[in-house]
């Protein structure tokens, strides 16, 4: 039985009809991806669904007792907390309940009859309270979260109004994960996470978390691990697909074929009536001319299909960008520091014409940094960079404060491709292809800059850049705030071959979106946000696959080797001798062992509690107490075998 269902919602925004008629229904645990263009209403759907927005009209139930986890785009906190406490508040209804449950045990070594079978049915909302709160570990869950997000322990301090607006959205998130309500509903929760965090983030929602999840994202690996249905909103209806992201493409290019064929044939019967209405307009079939030309005009509004765009492919040739020779830019054991911090140190990197290179790392470790060092606009501390004096690069920021946001999108387009030989610019039409190209349909593109979305500006700035004969283009988190669609479209105009019309110059790419990274890039630079950064020679699931098998490797390695043997006691100066000979300490049975048994014994218990202390960093663990209590009393145990072990080892080192 659905926990939360949607029917026939019809939401009006200004003269916009943004939802027409849209019906969702969501199961107990379940894991839904919600997609679409922006501004299709996908927000509007999430909003309304946990009751956060008004509808015109339709209904909207929620199973009695269900509670919903919303992550708002605005952010909002106590002045007077820090990070931590603020993610701990989180935790207050289950903190609120342990309390209780104390007074209720209390209550109950007095009580009798009737109360005491009140208090029995109290002690079991109360525990059932404490559960859905995150159990009995709170501490540990809350850090668990924390730290999944990248957050780290110098930071629990920092007061809210010394973090930054990415921090917060993070924190946003992990007090929303604490409260393990029985739905979550994320709109773009990666936009401020790196690599690790949307790993992070990927593993909880698919194997921790119980509840059912509603996620918008264009993190499309994030959708292919977490959901198991997706929802498409197309022109205000809602239409599902079994199965995950990419399902979903090809479900949705069979349907769209499909679609296409209906087109095609609606397309001629159309002309087929236009000619009959063409010929016998005038003549002595002119009132039956008349009838059909008014039920032609009524079957193109109420019936014809609408050609899907999601089909098209890219039609047009990208300029090219000035020819450099050899190499776009050549740097040389470069390093760079920033107050007492260290970005990044002997960092050798050689970009070549038309090759692709993506920088990842964690948040703060300077990937910016590096990118405006090389670019110029910072000098390196250490080494030496040489640029090409013909490179020529476009560069994607997150601020657009250079747009003349009284143009139409064909018109900035207009302008940003350099002229052809012999100095003509593009023409409108030529303009209007490029911005349909980019998914900017006829009317769309008569939109000024100013007026439209962050989205729609990132992809007419993207589709300026990547059109603009740049031979080095720089995108820094291009798809932030681009929805799938658009993502997948840059993602086509930097993987086609260069002979097919593609993107020909080369390309630095700062980014968490995997599948983009995947599908675009050849060379990696990776900084690690503790100094370093190093070149990788290969894509982006080859790093993947080779930092797998040196952490198994390691891990490996970590089995074998044999565990630290504690410190000899010191031995008693002769000032200090005993008065009367020290007892002979008692003998063990373990004091029949070989020393080599004892090693690999200490070993064993050393590797099963570094197990254990896994297990317990676990955020789901903390829900499942029994487990917890057993773990706890098993690692109390093995503390006990191995104290044991080292001093039997240690009483035969002494002896010989």
């Amino acid at each position: 039985m659905p926990i939360v269902t949607a029917t026939n919602i019809r939401v009006t925004l200004g003269a916009k009809q943004v939802l027409d008629g849209a019906t969702i229904a969501i199961e107990p645990g379940e894991r839904v991806g919600l997609v679409g263009r922006n501004g299709c209403g996908k927000t509007t759907l999430l909003k309304v669904l946990c009751g956060t927005a008004k509808f015109d009209s339709g209904d909207v139930s929620l199973q009695r007792g269900t509670r919903l986890g919303y992550m708002a785009q605005e952010h909002r906190f106590d002045a007077g907390d820090t990070l931590r406490s603020a993610a701990a508040k989180a935790m207050a209804e289950a903190d609120h309940a342990k309390t209780e449950l104390d007074e209720v045990f209390e209550a109950m070594a007095t009580a009798e009859g009737a109360e005491l079978q009140r208090l029995m049915d109290r002690q079991v909302e109360l525990e059932e309270a404490i559960e859905r709160g995150g159990g009995w570990s709170n501490d540990h869950l809350v850090d668990a979260v924390l730290h999944g997000l990248g957050f780290e322990d110098h930071q629990f301090d920092i007061p809210i109004t010394g973090l930054s607006g990415g921090q917060k959205a993070r924190l946003s998130l992990a007090r929303l994960l604490l409260q393990n309500p029985d739905v979550i509903m994320l709109d773009e929760p990666t936009n401020h996470l790196d690599i690790e965090g949307c790993k992070w983030l990927e593993t909880f929602l698919a194997e921790t978390f119980k509840g059912a999840v509603i996620v918008i994202s264009h993190d499309r690996r994030l959708l292919d691990r977490v959901v198991h249905r997706i929802e498409e909103i197309h022109e205000g209806r809602v239409r599902g697909y079994p199965g995950n992201y990419e399902a979903f493409v090809a479900l949705r290019a069979e349907r769209h074929l499909t679609q296409m064929r209906v087109h095609e044939k609606q397309l001629d019967r159309i002309r087929s009536e236009e000619r009959y209405i063409l010929r016998y307009k005038a003549g002595q079939r002119a009132k039956q001319a008349r009838g059909r030309a008014t039920r032609l005009e009524r079957f193109k509004r109420d019936e014809l299909v609408q050609r899907p765009i999601e089909l098209d492919s890219m039609q047009i040739r990208l300029p090219s960008g000035p020819r450099v020779g050899d190499s776009v830019l050549v740097a040389e054991q470069i390093g760079k520091t920033l107050g007492d911090r260290r970005l990044f140190k002997a960092l050798d990197l050689f970009i070549a014409p038309g090759e692709r290179i993506g920088v990842i790392g964690p948040n703060g470790a300077g990937k910016t940094t590096l990118v405006r060092t090389l670019l110029g606009e910072l000098e390196p501390d250490t080494g030496t960079i040489k640029r090409s004096p013909k490179m020529h690069a476009g560069w994607f920021r997150q601020t657009h404060d250079h747009l003349d946001r009284t143009l139409t999108i064909w018109q900035h387009l207009q302008r940003t491709v350099p002229a052809r030989p012999g100095g003509a610019k593009l023409t409108e039409q030529e303009a209007r292809n490029m911005a349909g190209a980019f998914l900017f349909s006829g009317s769309e593109q008569e939109k000024v800059l100013g007026e439209l979305s962050g989205g729609e500006r990132a992809r007419a700035v993207i589709a300026g850049l990547v059109a603009g004969g740049h031979n080095l283009l720089v995108l820094d988190e291009p798809t932030n705030h681009l929805d799938i669609p658009s993502a997948e479209r840059l993602e086509e105009a930097l993987a086609m071959d260069p002979d097919d019309g593609g993107f020909d110059g080369a390309l630095l790419l700062v980014s968490h979106d995997r599948a983009l990274l995947a599908s675009t890039c050849d060379k990696l630079i990776v900084v690690d946000g503790h100094g370093g950064a190093t070149v990788f020679d290969g894509t982006y699931d080859e790093w993947e696959e080779r930092r797998a098998a040196e952490a198994k490797a390691a891990a490996k390695e970590t089995a074998k080797r044999p565990a630290p043997a504690a410190k000899l006691a010191p031995k008693a100066t002769e000032s200090a001798a005993p008065s009367k000979p020290a007892p002979k300490p008692k003998r063990s049975p373990l004091d029949n062992r070989s020393s080599e048994d004892l090693e690999a014994a200490i070993a064993k218990f050393t590797a099963r509690r570094t197990q254990i202390d896994d297990e317990l960093a676990s955020p789901a663990l903390a829900r499942d107490r029994v487990k917890l209590d057993k773990l706890v009393k098993e690692r109390e145990k093995l503390e006990a075998d191995l104290a044991a072990h080292e001093e039997a080892w240690l009483r035969k080192v002494e002896t010989g």
